[in-house]
């Protein structure tokens, strides 16, 4: 069993900078954490992923080069680092946690209760 919280999520000026928090218990060494988002009227979108032991990273073309996923393996979380944020970055962002790397949203066994980013122009 997995527990995640989000936290770290506000508003935030267009171009400016912002770092999401996952908080995770349970076996979380044999998982790999992704963010999603979903932003009102859209469908749920992958952002970027980080697999706990081997640290590989996987990012959505959208975010690519503006947002960074790393993990404090001490502390159980998982950050978001976003820079030059976008108003198209708002939505409400969702940890998820399931056994290896996936693309697909469907697939994820355990999920936060989100945090919300609002990007004002």
């Amino acid at each position: 069993q997995v527990q995640l919280v989000e936290s770290g999520g506000e508003l935030v000026q267009v171009g400016g900078s912002l770092r999401l928090s996952c908080a995770a218990s349970g076996r979380i060494s044999e998982h790999a954490l992704a963010w999603w988002r979903r932003a009102a009227g859209k469908e749920r979108e992958f952002v970027a992923a980080i697999t706990w032991s081997g640290g590989n990273t996987y990012y959505a073309d959208s975010v690519k080069g503006r947002f960074t996923i790393s993990r404090d393996a001490a502390k159980n979380t998982v950050y978001l680092q976003m820079n030059s944020l976008k108003p198209e970055d708002t939505a409400v962002y969702y940890c998820a946690a399931r056994n290896r790397y996936s693309g697909s949203a469907a697939k994820y066994d355990y999920w936060g209760q989100g945090t919300q980013v609002t990007v004002s122009s």
